[in-house]
């Protein structure tokens, strides 16, 4: 059964051009503000996410991973306390692997660390190549999400593991009247403020809201192909882990 990811028809501008389009044009236009703003805006509570997933990917004991949707490259650098070989960080946003690449020769891991141009419905590797995949805040901006997760499926070793970092909405009172809140007042403020793009701070929380988490998504992880797929909910539901196998 296809569920349907409203979040495909959430866009950051206008209704005219693709949703790709619009996506790398926003990061692009946020780009050197973007790590300030992420770190900020999470209250730094983002990094300790991304440790969590890293370690549930220790026990597949990857050497050659992949980061979808890479950004700036923070979940990359995150990888390597997994001790790899190869880091491939793939994104849309030239913005945004400039300043990765800029971060990865400053941390002197350039070396094991690529920054690539590359688009998540159109993997430019071969089939089963990567022992682990990760994705943070990414999926939400794929504009096929069906399409996005079978090739990441499809670049994925059997018996290996994909990490999915997404922002999930709070269930319990009073976090969900406080993150509904923050989401829709506080956050939009801010990024108005800091990064000089309106739209990339409403964007955010739309999208949020329209995503098929939970449930949804790991019915969606099934129906690519994913088994054994596990979620885990951190601080009081803002984000959730999602751990699936192939």
């Amino acid at each position: 059964m296809m569920i349907e990811n409203k979040a495909e028809k959430v866009k950051p501008y206008s209704d005219t051009g693709s949703k790709k389009e619009q996506v790398a044009e926003m990061f692009d236009n946020i780009s050197n503000r973007y790590d300030l703003l992420n770190h900020v805006l999470s209250l730094n509570i983002d990094k300790l996410w991304r440790k969590k997933a890293v370690k549930l990917l220790k026990p597949y004991a990857p050497k050659v991973l992949l980061d979808v949707a890479t950004g700036t490259g923070d979940f990359a650098i995150e990888l390597m306390s997994l001790k790899p070989t190869r880091v491939h960080g793939i994104d849309i946003s030239a913005g945004m692997l400039e300043v990765g690449k800029k971060k990865m020769i400053n941390k002197k891991l350039d070396e094991i660390i690529s920054m690539e141009l590359g688009d998540a419905e159109n993997i430019h590797f071969n089939d089963a190549h990567f022992d682990g995949i990760t994705v943070a805040f990414g999926v939400r901006n794929f504009e096929n999400l069906n399409k996005g997760l079978t090739e990441i499926h499809r670049v994925l070793k059997p018996g290996k593991a994909l990490a999915v970092l997404e922002f999930s909405k709070p269930k319990s009172f009073p976090w969900q009247q406080l993150y509904n809140f923050y989401f829709s007042f506080v956050l939009p403020l801010i990024g108005k403020l800091v990064s000089k793009d309106p739209r990339a701070y409403t964007y955010l929380p739309e999208s949020v809201q329209a995503f098929p988490e939970g449930n949804e998504f790991i019915s969606i992880l099934k129906n690519v192909g994913f088994s054994k797929v596990t979620e885990y909910r951190r601080t009081f539901g803002i984000a959730t882990i999602y751990l699936a196998e192939k």
